[in-house]
């Protein structure tokens, strides 16, 4: 049987509070996303880190509909952006939500992290009292249609970061701790011409702050020097033919990064 995903969404005006659980209410992600394009991204990139792997064989339509989403409203931006990427939204009364956390918490004191989980919760357990929030107009599916297409991109891209981060782990764990973020430009810049561990000790400190320069970041001269120090640490390796296929491996991931 396949999973399903439920999202406790506790908004403000310019933020929402994010709890994920799965069908048997394990947390599988907490976190405070802005209000507007940003925040609704990396929900998507959220879901799209912790969907199950048996969504792999699903359409895109057919995942989404697997994404439960409890909200204390029907209406705005955020909501038709839920709507339109395909996830069954409940609009749940704050007077409902009220009630829960008071049968449900010792104190019943309201905090927007418990809030969220009482969402959650609430799509999870009680969800077929409550009503979904429905779609209509062309207008509608006009927003739906780029929603999708908006969420299966960062989907993609949030896959493609997932299997370059499991190859580093394999056999190059030292770009894990050199670089952070495996989206940003520098990384991907470095990565490309460096993919193994013994090219990237190769590196000189002005390669490393051209790329930092290029990306615009801070420091460059002391983060040149603290990445130099990473990548030439002694450390573990695999075996050069195998390490070859790894290196290979990572190119073509970058290169896919690079297009998403």
């Amino acid at each position: 049987m396949l999973r399903v995903l439920f999202i406790g969404d506790d908004w403000a005006e310019d933020h929402h509070d994010i709890e994920i659980e799965d069908a048997d209410g394990r947390r599988l992600a907490r976190a405070r996303l802005p209000e507007g394009l940003e925040g609704i991204t990396r929900l998507h990139a959220l879901v799209a880190e912790h969907a199950p792997a048996a969504w792999a064989e699903l359409l895109p339509e057919q995942v989404a509909g697997r994404v439960v989403v409890g909200i204390e409203t029907d209406r705005g931006p955020w909501v038709t952006a839920l709507r339109a990427a395909g996830y069954q939204v409940f609009a749940i009364n704050p007077m409902s939500a009220a009630r829960y956390r008071e049968r449900h918490a010792t104190s019943g004191a309201k905090s927007d992290a418990g809030d969220a989980h009482v969402l959650a919760e609430i799509v999870r357990l009680d969800r077929d009292h409550h009503r979904p929030v429905a779609g209509d107009s062309d207008l509608a599916d006009a927003v739906k249609l780029l929603a999708r297409a908006h969420q299966n991109a960062i989907w993609e891209r949030t896959r493609h970061v997932l299997r370059l981060r499991s190859t580093l782990r394999e056999f190059f764990p030292a770009a894990l701790e050199a670089f952070g973020d495996l989206t940003a430009s520098d990384t991907l810049v470095l990565l490309e011409r460096a993919p193994s561990p013994e090219l990237a000790a190769k590196l000189t400190r002005g390669q490393l702050a051209a790329a930092l320069r290029t990306a615009r970041r801070h420091h460059v001269e002391a983060k040149a020097v603290a990445l130099q120090e990473i990548l030439r640490a002694p450390a573990l390796r695999q075996p050069p033919v195998l390490g070859s296929a790894y290196a290979t491996i990572v190119v073509g991931q970058v290169s896919c990064s690079h297009r998403g």
